[in-house]
């Protein structure tokens, strides 16, 4: 499953259930994120063992997508067996702070800053 734009690009790999975002997501609330919503959710539902959220090359995410990604992370925490691995990068300061408090949602939740 890929979501590919000018702006930016996320794409799943089904057999790695690794979710790789690049670009700027600057999208205006929640209806704009939809699809991208939509395959956070099917990914989900899938209920594979491990799940990776790589953000490293996603230069900026604003409110709606940090909400976004918040309610991913709250779906895959009640689901219980899964785990979940972030990883993001220090080249990005929103991700330091905005990250961290993915892993306070879930405690489990590995967090890589690289």
């Amino acid at each position: 499953m890929e979501i590919k734009t000018e702006n930016y690009n996320v794409k799943y790999d089904e057999i790695s259930h690794n979710i790789v975002f690049d670009g700027s997501l600057r999208l205006n609330g929640s209806a704009e994120y939809a699809s991208i919503s939509e395959l956070l959710d099917n990914v989900a539902r899938q209920e594979p063992e491990k799940i990776v959220l790589d953000l490293k090359e996603l230069s900026f995410l604003n409110s709606s997508g940090i909400s976004i990604l918040s309610k991913f992370v709250i779906n895959v925490r009640k689901r219980r067996n899964i785990q979940m691995v972030v990883i993001g990068a220090r080249k990005n300061p929103w991700q330091g702070k905005s990250l961290k408090n993915l892993q306070r949602l879930m405690p489990s939740l590995k967090l890589e800053l690289k």
